[in-house]
């Protein structure tokens, strides 16, 4: 395994998350970035490879422009919606494994609340013409009319429930009250889960993540090159990303079930050499409560059809057997394209991440979950 070891996580960076930053994407971007680079102890000259989130319009040569960078040797985009900032750290290990790049930057900013549009959101899907093809005519556009086929489908097959999602959606909240950057801050409850109106059936307002305005940054760094630096080091020990069957358009596929992450998360495993009892936190990618039940089945958490039963078992709590998605996650902490759930668990493994920290978090995981299925994982554990 190549990969494995030959890269960590130097640094992490955020801004506050809101409504209204009043603040531009690229200084979003920015902000987040030189808090990144400071976290590290690293000049922002020592950047020499850039991947920005190829959504929002900000480029490579924003960061050259404005860092004054002088010998940046990569720079890409991993065009995957919101699983494109988990596996920019695949692209970005393997630039450091190989030499080409000695610490990369994988920065995010959004005005998704403040400047946010549906057809903004729907450029920034790389499938959008077999969207327009296919589901458009239908009239269905937004993310959660587009998933909720695939919710029904699940329900209808193993009895997975609504109160299933609450147990998500309620979980997650209970941890976002304990961060003090979340932009949900009041208790939720089932029974306020239940009686929210429904935005496509099945999903209910509490099952959908937030629109939000915010920046959040990692630095993947060659392992070589980040001994001394200021954090305790995080090692890369697996990486993954998978593609769904019919990974343009939903509606074409013959099974609407599995996902990308059904085909990453083994090679993830591997490739770090641990088991499913070895983790002690995941941060899950949570655009809609039911791809959180399903990224659990298909990573190997409980099998295909148990995930409404794993939910109601307490498990995903914080103090539960696999706490998951600690800081709030995108349903109650912010919509950061899952970056934010990377920089919680890299917090999480250094033992900073307050009230909300698990004991003696020594291995996690992270997943990323694009527009129509593809899939991410890193598996991270403290050096």
């Amino acid at each position: 395994m190549p990969l494995h070891r030959q890269g960590v996580i130097s640094g992490i960076g955020e801004t506050a998350y809101s409504k209204l930053s009043r603040k531009s994407v690229l200084a979003l971007h920015l902000e987040a970035s030189l808090a990144a680079i400071a976290d590290a102890g690293l000049h922002p000259t020592d950047i020499d490879g850039i991947l920005p989130y190829g959504g929002v319009g900000v480029v490579a040569e924003d960061f050259i422009t404005n860092f004054g960078l002088r010998d940046v040797r990569l720079s890409a985009n991993t065009p995957l919606g919101g699983a494109s900032p988990v596996a920019a750290v695949q692209t970005a290990l393997a630039a450091v494994a190989s030499g080409i790049c000695r610490h990369v930057l994988i920065p995010i900013g959004r005005n998704g609340a403040s400047g946010g549009r549906i057809s903004t959101r729907l450029r920034e899907m790389p499938q959008f013409r077999a969207q327009a093809e296919f589901e458009l005519p239908m009239g269905a556009f937004a993310p959660a009319q587009i998933y909720a086929p695939m919710a029904r489908r699940h329900m209808e097959l193993y009895g997975t429930t609504s109160r299933h999602f609450a147990e998500i959606a309620v979980s997650t909240r209970d941890n976002a009250l304990l961060n003090g950057n979340a932009m949900m801050t009041t208790p939720l409850t089932v029974e306020a889960h239940q009686s929210s109106r429904l935005i496509a059936d099945p999903f209910h307002l509490y099952d959908c993540s937030l629109e939000s305005d915010g920046g959040a940054a990692v630095i993947v760094s060659r392992a070589d090159c980040a001994r001394d630096l200021r954090q305790p080091l995080i090692e890369i020990l697996g990486v993954a990303e998978g593609h769904p069957d019919s990974p343009s358009s939903i509606t074409q596929r013959p099974d609407l079930i599995p996902i990308g992450l059904d085909k990453a998360a083994p090679r993830a495993f591997a490739m770090a050499g641990v088991t499913h009892k070895d983790i002690d936190v995941a941060e899950i990618y949570d655009c809609f409560t039911y791809v959180v039940l399903r990224q659990l089945e298909a990573l190997g958490f409980c099998g295909l059809g148990e995930g409404g039963p794993f939910v109601a078992s307490g498990a995903i709590r914080l103090k539960g057997a696999l706490p998951i998605n600690t800081h709030g996650g995108l349903l109650s902490q912010a919509h950061l394209v899952g970056m934010n759930h990377i920089v919680e668990l890299v917090r999480q493994l250094r033992g900073t991440a307050g009230r909300a920290q698990v004991k003696e978090a020594r291995i996690g995981l992270v997943t990323g979950y694009g527009d129509m299925g593809d899939g991410s994982i890193a598996i991270l554990a403290r050096a």
